[in-house]
């Protein structure tokens, strides 16, 4: 079987190394050393300013509401993975979607303002597949109508606009560090901001509000990393450049088969460069796709229809609105599998499938 995505395994003797200085320790959580250690590493690498390690990227995206003080409306992208929407409503927030790009699959910065009401706190973009949004634009708006900016930057795991990490644009961006991640902790996630105030914030905030052993001084949950976590995270960033280029050959090879037939790539912003993340490819019609997502499983290869559905049919939330851009793209998108010991044959074996219908 050949899965869209592989969980990649580090070296386990590595692994085994930081099990054995947890043991030793047996510090488990609670901000632990392995977690102030990966912490610092990922501080470095993606030249961030305060970086805070969390238990997973949802809840990453809740903290950050609340470190912000969100309230009434928040717009935000209906092409998305369910979660960008779903931790607004959890939080009691009220999603209001606006269209994209068909060609960035990003939300476009031209539909924003129409969107904006007197209920309006913020706008909360995705970097969809990891692909920059036109965070320029998204910055005057934002500072002409004094909205906050939170990126959902679950895929842009070391991505540069201009240069520098994207991460460092808005208020704040979350990244996820789930299994199936270019980089991962197994479960985790991340908060990034410049400001020193939010993320004194924002460690309050995931631990119960606990300032110190006889303090609490706001409510707060329990959003922390764990060593084990952490362990697997230091593993995986001492091979993330081996990850990266395995995943560059298997994108490099669907876009060299694919880029003079009727499929249609992710149109990359010309400031920044692919990280590899994922692999869509979008179809002529939704006939054209299931007729290929039928013929890959047939031969025991899992694509995956991603992301499916648009955000603005789900039926909980019932707003009403219509983004017709983002539901056809939903309808037409296939994500292929990616990961950094995907074989060539295995790889032109998708393809040919593919282009053989």
């Amino acid at each position: 079987m050949i899965p869209v995505t592989k969980s990649y395994l580090p070296n386990i003797d590595k692994y085994k190394a930081y099990i054995d200085s947890i043991y030793e320790s047996a510090w488990l959580t609670n901000n632990g050393v392995l977690v102030q250690e990966l912490e610092k590493r990922l501080k470095e690498y993606l030249d961030v300013k305060h970086i805070i390690l969390v238990a997973n990227g949802s809840l990453a995206l809740q903290l950050s509401y609340k470190a912000l003080d969100l309230t009434g409306e928040v717009i935000t992208t209906p092409f998305s993975f369910v979660a960008t929407t779903s931790t607004l409503s959890w939080e009691g927030l009220e999603p209001v979607f606006t269209d994209i790009n068909a060609e960035s699959f990003n939300v476009d910065p031209n539909k924003i303002e129409k969107q904006i009401s007197n209920r309006t706190s913020a706008i909360v973009p995705v970097h969809v597949f990891g692909n920059p949004c036109d965070v320029d634009s998204i910055a005057d708006i934002a500072s002409k109508y004094n909205l906050k900016v939170i990126y959902d930057a679950a895929h842009a795991f070391g991505t540069k606009y201009k240069g520098e990490s994207v991460l460092n644009y808005g208020d704040i961006s979350t990244l996820s560090f789930h299994v199936t991640k270019l980089f991962h902790t197994i479960e985790g996630g991340a908060i990034i901001t410049n400001d020193d105030d939010i993320a004194e914030k924002v460690r309050l905030l995931m631990n119960f509000g606990i300032a110190s052993p006889t303090s609490i001084n706001l409510i707060g949950t329990n959003a922390k990393m764990n060593e084990f976590e952490a362990a697997m995270g230091l593993c995986v960033l001492d091979e993330i450049e081996s990850i990266k280029s395995g995943r560059q050959k298997v994108w490099n090879t669907y876009e060299k088969a694919f880029s003079n037939t009727q499929l249609r790539l992710q149109q990359w912003n010309r400031d920044s460069q692919n990280n590899y993340a994922y692999a869509p490819v979008v179809f002529p019609s939704e006939q054209s796709l299931l007729k290929a997502e039928k013929a890959l499983k047939d031969n025991d290869i899992l694509p995956r229809r991603y992301f499916y559905p648009s955000l603005d049919t789900l039926p909980y939330l019932d707003k009403g609105q219509v983004c017709k851009k983002s539901r056809e793209l939903c309808s037409r998108i296939l994500c292929l599998p990616i990961y950094p010991n995907l074989s060539e044959i295995e790889v032109q074996k998708v393809i040919n499938i593919i282009k053989d219908m």
